[in-house]
């Protein structure tokens, strides 16, 4: 049975690709210079997909490659993929939704925090790509594990 991944939602401020940096409680900047291939949604959704598939082979789908016939679906909120000036780390929240066939709805939220080095592209990019890393292969595990 195939697992459909679909495009996690997010909000207003991860719907760019610039990297946002929450300065502190109600301010966000974005850091110069600094440029995602993609939004980080879509970004979340393909790491996933990949990070899924890899250790066993399994069928790991788009909601379009899966024509609408999906009996096994991975949703959910990518609520944080970015820096805090604060605490100066990079921080990735997902609240990861798994619906499947006769069985009941699960929900699970998972977080990683890496330390930036330096308010650069680099070394935030590394950070940030340490921190979602992290955050696929525990939903992966969690996924496999049910």
């Amino acid at each position: 049975e195939a697992l459909v991944v679909t495009l996690p939602e997010a909000p207003r401020k991860l719907d760019t690709n610039r990297l946002p940096v929450q300065v502190d409680a109600s301010n966000i900047a974005y850091l110069k210079d600094a440029i995602w291939a993609d939004k980080p949604a879509r970004l979340m959704q393909q790491l996933l997909m990949e990070v899924i598939a890899a250790p066993n082979d399994r069928l790991v789908l788009n909601e379009a490659d899966a024509g609408g016939r999906a009996t096994d679906i991975l949703s959910g909120s990518l609520l944080e993929f970015g820096l805090d000036a604060q605490s100066n780390e990079a921080i990735v929240v997902f609240d990861a939704v798994r619906i499947r066939a006769g069985k009941p709805i699960e929900k699970k939220r998972f977080e990683a925090k890496k330390p930036v080095t330096a308010d650069l592209p680099g070394p935030a990019g590394e950070a940030l790509n340490d921190a979602a890393n992290q955050v696929a292969a525990d939903i992966a595990a969690w996924v496999h594990a049910g």
